[in-house]
């Protein structure tokens, strides 16, 4: 059973510990036999200046009030990026109880943002909560992700396709990458809510179904979608290079995304048809 809880913080380190090699920081890497891949937790502590005790306890879920100062120490040991860095800290708050914990997150939809999703045809859009489930969607929105429209409403989940629809390798120019984005954007949701009980069910069922997901989820990579340019090869218009934009609520429960292209281009001409395949499938 996946659990996401308050132990959050000691995965993430124990993580994060295992994907540093001795020889990234240079140590050398044939001393000593190594029972697991990455960093001891001496050498870790070494780097970081702080006890292996208090190391062990922190990676133990049983220091739950690490310093700011101890914390800035093991972003560095441990060669983290800016939204890694920022993730740690909000996990330590959690824990050490620094942070209020999070009403549910809403998921109404609003008359206005159903109409802000047909004004903005033939461009795919869709209203997804933090965990990706589609609250709402335009005609193209939901034609873009392929067979999507055959699931039941409750189901539809663009993580979901990702990793249990039959036609979602192929419809993604790059499935690998898109993949890792939707999983390491996941991830960003302990930050605000480590006991998330959405993130937790969404967690369990794809591990149990997908060695992929469940391989990219332990690597705890943490990275918010942003806008990007995205190849889709869809079956009905044939293959689209769209601009992907990402829109997100003010306390991040819910993002719209929208989906290109510049008028008189082949890629606007494929959303047109899109559009008309949408249409006839209502």
């Amino acid at each position: 059973m996946v659990v996401v809880s308050s132990t959050a913080l000691a995965a993430f380190l124990r993580a994060r510990r295992a994907r540093i090699r001795p020889e990234d920081v240079g140590l050398p890497g044939g001393v000593g036999l190594r029972r697991t891949p990455g960093l001891r937790r001496e050498e870790l502590a070494a780097l970081a200046g702080v006890s292996v005790d208090y190391y062990i306890r922190l990676e133990q879920g049983k220091e739950t009030n690490p310093s700011s100062a101890v914390l800035g120490a093991l972003a560095g040991a441990l060669r983290l990026d800016d939204e890694a860095r920022s993730h740690l800290f909000a996990l330590a708050d959690h824990v050490a109880r620094r942070r209020r914990v999070h009403r549910p997150p809403d998921r109404a939809v609003t008359a206005s943002m159903r109409l802000l999703l047909e004004n903005l045809r033939p461009c795919p859009a869709l209203l997804l909560s933090r965990t990706s489930d589609v609250l709402a969607a335009n005609p193209e929105g939901l034609a873009l992700y392929h067979g999507l429209v055959e699931w039941p409403p409750g189901r539809r989940n663009t993580i979901r396709y990702m990793f249990r629809h039959p036609g979602a390798p192929a419809l993604f120019g790059d499935w690998r990458s898109s993949a890792a984005g939707a999983v390491a954007d996941l991830r960003t949701v302990l930050a605000t809510d480590p006991d998330a009980p959405d993130v937790a069910a969404l967690v369990e069922e794809l591990s149990a179904v997908s060695p992929e997901f469940a391989s990219l989820w332990e690597r705890h990579d943490v990275r918010r979608k942003s806008g990007a340019q995205k190849v889709f090869h869809h079956p009905a218009v044939g293959t689209l290079s769209l601009v992907w934009e990402v829109l997100r609520s003010g306390d991040g429960s819910t993002r719209l995304t929208v989906h290109q292209a510049a008028r008189g281009t082949p890629d606007h001409d494929a959303l047109s048809l899109l559009a008309i395949a949408a249409d006839a499938a209502r």
